[in-house]
Formats: C-alpha cells, structure tokens, sequence
C-alpha cells in the first residue's frame, strides 16, 4: 500500500502526467481538490473510494490520508498543480512519514509556468528576464511578505492566490518603490476553455482585474510586454482583456 502525493495540473485536464493519470485509473482511493478537473475524477475505477477534499481541514485530512494508508489501500491524493508548489503536500508527506505510512511524490505541471503560458507569457526571456520569485498572495494580509525586498528584486514577479489581495499587493509593492508602470497581468481559469486574462500597469492592475474570478494568478514585470506580443497567435479561445477594453484573440 502506499499514498500517492498526485499533482493534477493547473486545470485542463489533459495536462496531468502520465503517470498520474495511470495511477488515478488504478487507485483504491482517490482523494481530491476541489479544482481539480471532474473529468480527471471520472477515470477512477468505478469501485473506487472517492472523497472530495471540500470543507475538510488540513489536520482532518492528513489525518484521512493516514488512515486510509493504514488500511492497506492504494490511495491517490490528487492535488491541483503542483503537490510542493503552494499546494501543502509537503505537510501531508511529514503527517504520513510520521505515522510510517509509505507514499510517493508524483510532480505535476504547476501554474506557476502553465498559467502565464495560456496567456502567452513566458515567465523568463532572454534580455528581459532571467530570475522568476514565487510568492503566496495569501500572506499580503499578514507580515510575511517583504515588499522593500520584492520591488527590488530583478526579473518576473508570480503571485498565487492573490486575486483577493490583488490592491494591497500593487499598492505595497508600489509604496516600495516599484514603478506603477511596471507591466502586469493577472489570468484567471488559464489553461480551461473559460480562461481569462487581463493585462495593463501595476497602478491598474486591480481595477482591470475586477471582474475576474478565482482561481487567478498575478504576473508582474517586463515578461507580460513579450506576453502581449506572443498571445494572439498562442492563446486560441482566451479572452484578452488589454486596457479594460475586452476582445477575443485570434485562434
């Protein structure tokens, strides 16, 4: 028996590995992120136990995982992205090591990289941007983020789960001396049919982004000018929304 850390990808489907997927169709037990794709829970066995991770706490679920381990399942933990990206399966591997439960990391395609390529945007680019800092959008509203530090840091700036912080992010890296025209986007939904994005300056990036919706990542730096060169031929059915002004990019 062992517990699978599954990563599932950034939402289409199509992008979990190839080994995850082979081990969600064999699984005796798939526990699952809300985000993550239905149709990738669909491809468990029939005879599976499936349990959504909605409205259960960490501990209760580490918890779950460990006695589901115990009972001599093969057990797959499918998280959305990566398992290790901002996705607490570090957490869930201390509480397995813990109990002497055996699982394995099976790494998936995080958005940290996928999410900005939906929208075009590389997150490095020779000349523009050698240097990517990865940052949880949850802590603008505690101590933990440096903004003195992060203005001053060279190269793209990629913020998670910072849709709900997204003015006091720009504002706290502007008081910091990051320029308001620096160029910023936030997609949301990227990588689904329904994905969204809008792209403009840090000073407006917030009110651009007003009517997107979560999941949504922030990417802030010269990378999101490439991105604006690279999206019509790349992006297909993504709506682009530049400057408040929404269009359709050409597939």
């Amino acid at each position: 028996m062992t517990v699978w850390l599954v990563g599932a990808g950034p939402g289409d489907p199509g992008l979990i590995t190839a080994k995850g997927l082979d081990l969600v169709r064999s699984c005796d037990a798939l526990v699952y992120d809300v985000l993550v794709s239905p149709e990738l829970v669909a491809e468990a066995p029939a005879d599976a136990l499936v349990i959504p991770r909605e409205d259960v706490k960490q501990a209760q679920l580490n918890a779950m995982l460990v006695e589901l381990g115990e009972l001599g399942l093969e057990v797959v933990r499918l998280k959305g992205g990566d398992p290790f990206v901002f996705g607490r399966g570090s957490e869930e591997a201390e509480a397995l090591l813990a109990a002497g439960v055996p699982f394995e990391v099976v790494p998936g395609v995080s958005a940290l990289s996928a999410v900005p390529a939906s929208a075009g945007i590389p997150i490095t680019h020779r000349g523009v941007s050698a240097q990517v800092t990865l940052v949880s959008g949850h802590s603008a509203s505690g101590e933990a983020l440096d903004y003195a530090h992060l203005a001053r840091t060279p190269g793209t700036l990629v913020v998670f789960m910072g849709l709900a912080h997204l003015a006091g992010v720009a504002n706290g890296l502007m008081i910091a001396g990051k320029s308001p025209a620096t160029p910023a986007a936030v997609v949301s939904r990227g990588t689904h049919a329904d994905g969204r994005a809008v792209s403009g300056v840090l000073h407006e990036i917030a009110a651009l982004a007003a009517s997107l919706t979560s999941p949504a990542l922030l990417v802030i730096g010269d990378v999101v000018t490439v991105g604006n060169r690279l999206a019509r031929p790349l992006v297909g059915a993504l709506e682009f929304l530049d400057g408040g002004v929404e269009g359709r990019r050409a597939g």
